[in-house]
């Protein structure tokens, strides 16, 4: 199984993680999902490509630090997550977030809030290419 926590430039396979979760526990009795994709529209925009970049070490950290956490809070049986970097159009898959629990309620409830902290948190950058230009999306929630 790859690492639980990674950065990639590559796209993701939903199913393939989805799988690698599933074989870690034979309790898991739900998992949920989020996957982030990166539109062609935004703050009233035409968006033609996104560019994320980041400082890997300190992301992994505290991707890292994310998932102990969730797991340690909704009491998981395991988590992934895995987040794209470099250069993105319309249509890309960006990030996904996997949780796996004995019961539904502790993977959504985590699912949610990883994907919420994750956007606050971790020290990834995104920089939309517009007609207009190019310029740094500030984070939001």
């Amino acid at each position: 199984m790859q690492d639980a926590v990674r950065l990639q430039t590559e796209d993701f396979s939903v199913d393939a993680e989805i799988a690698a979760l599933k074989s870690s526990s034979k309790r898991i009795g739900g998992i949920a999902t989020f996957v982030g994709c990166a539109r062609d529209f935004s703050e009233g925009r035409d968006v033609s490509r996104i560019d994320f970049d980041t400082y890997p070490a300190m992301a992994l950290a505290e991707l890292q630090r994310l998932r102990n956490s969730a797991i340690e809070k909704f009491g998981l049986l395991d988590a992934c997550i895995v987040h794209r970097i470099g250069s993105v159009t319309a249509g890309d898959n960006i990030v996904l977030i996997v949780t796996a629990a004995e019961h539904r309620a502790p993977a959504l409830n985590a699912c949610h809030w990883l994907i919420d902290e994750l956007k606050q948190c971790v020290p990834i950058w995104k920089k939309e290419t517009t007609p207009q230009g190019e310029s740094w999306v500030t984070p939001h929630p």
